[in-house]
């Protein structure tokens, strides 16, 4: 199973009656840049989430200590209409969903499918 498909399928249980994903990605709470001061940083202070983009919100979801997959709790709940991207270069830093999280290059083109269609 891919990354994406466990996210989405961890994430199901929060989603309201009729709502679909458009979108799901992962995201930490430090940059990877912090591991050359101290891989001791990284583990104390990082934290990942899990963007979950449906139809009618976006939700920004708390995942495990070392992994992205799990879905434990929805931290906050924004809008639909809120504009994520975009994403550029290796860690992009957002600041769009409500605390600054690093997007690793392999999810950016999720984000501009969420913003694509957003403005749709």
């Amino acid at each position: 199973m891919a990354i994406r498909d466990k996210m989405q399928a961890n994430a199901a249980p929060f989603l309201r009656p009729g709502e679909t994903v458009q979108a799901v990605f992962g995201a930490q709470t430090l940059s990877q840049y912090y591991i050359v001061i101290s891989a001791l940083i990284l583990f104390i202070w990082n934290s990942y989430r899990v963007v979950v983009v449906t139809d009618q919100r976006i939700l920004v979801c708390r995942s495990g200590k070392f992994t992205t997959t799990p879905v434990k709790e929805v931290l906050r709940e924004l809008p639909r209409r809120t504009r994520i991207g975009p994403a550029s270069g290796l860690w992009w830093r957002c600041e769009a969903l409500g605390e600054r999280l690093y997007v690793h290059k392999r999810y950016h083109k999720d984000v501009a499918a969420a913003d694509a269609v957003a403005t749709s």
